[in-house]
């Protein structure tokens, strides 16, 4: 039984140091650094990375979640500008683009992520894009502004059960999230609809079974699942750190209910790996 978080292999290099140089001249932020993804270093090496918008303080303050909490500042009208040379600069295939939550905004921010895909694929014509969104406070013509916008992948994390919303996301809602990944297919069949569960926050097999029910029911089709850890003391404890063969299961379980995709894991995240995924469903 594996009784201790996973270890992270370390990928300390040149190319790693040249990403985030680029990244600060443009004065970027990535989810990568902000979250301390565990990732970071395998993503940085692959010349990958996921582009965080909109700032770096969130108007929400999830107890799983290490990015600031704090009043966000104006939108910068030149990010989308930005995030497009970068992505030319560094010759990117695929690029993820996410952000804070910004509940302070009328339309939560969807406008300017429709301007930052438009920038990217306007500079970068044959790169793939993936937008990972907040649930605009289910305001569903915010979100038909992003599909407008028409990304290749929208990817809405579920995150946990429903019994721990009230617990680690006290000003989210499970159904109001059912609902914005239910309306991406509504709004256009042609983007694939993505979400994903941390385990380890305390839920039971049988809660994450249902969530997975729930988000095929709204015609999810990618599922990501990894393991939770912990990023501070003041942050939500770990219950539990699952074996290879308990995420192994749940990929087992996923591909049974028909998820074209599922990547399960330790160290998998929503935009791990997310050019592998998405080739995975367009062969």
């Amino acid at each position: 039984m594996q009784t201790k978080k996973p270890k992270v292999k370390s990928f300390l290099s040149a190319e790693v140091g040249k990403i985030k140089s680029i990244l600060r001249k443009h004065k970027l932020h990535t989810v990568c650094e902000e979250a301390f993804c565990p990732n970071i270093g395998d993503c940085f090496s692959r010349k990958t990375a996921t582009f965080m918008i909109m700032g770096d303080r969130c108007t929400r303050s999830c107890g799983y979640c290490n990015v600031s909490h704090d009043r966000p500042l104006p939108l910068d009208e030149n990010e989308p500008y930005s995030i497009a040379k970068v992505v030319k600069e560094l010759s990117l295939r695929y690029v993820v683009i996410t952000s804070v939550n910004r509940d302070d905004l009328p339309d939560g921010g969807a406008s300017h992520f429709a301007k930052v895909v438009q920038a990217v694929r306007e500079e970068n014509p044959d790169c793939k894009v993936e937008v990972l969104i907040p649930d605009f406070l289910g305001d569903l013509n915010a979100l038909r502004t992003v599909v407008s916008s028409k990304p290749d992948v929208i990817n809405h994390n579920i995150e946990t059960v429903p019994s721990l919303f009230p617990v680690v996301r006290h000003r989210g809602d499970y159904n109001r999230s059912l609902e914005v990944i239910n309306h991406i297919k509504l709004f256009d069949s042609g983007i694939v609809s993505k979400s994903g569960i941390m385990v380890g926050l305390g839920e039971t097999l049988e809660e994450i079974v249902s969530v997975m029910e729930d988000l095929r029911e709204v015609n999810c089709e990618v599922l990501t699942v990894g393991q939770y850890l912990q990023p501070s003391k003041n942050h939500h404890p770990v219950k539990k750190y699952y074996t290879p063969q308990e995420f192994k299961k749940l990929e087992e379980i996923g591909y049974s209910l028909g998820f074209k995709a599922v990547f399960s894991g330790a160290l998998v995240r929503s935009s791990f790996h997310a050019e592998e995924v998405f080739t995975q469903i367009s062969v």
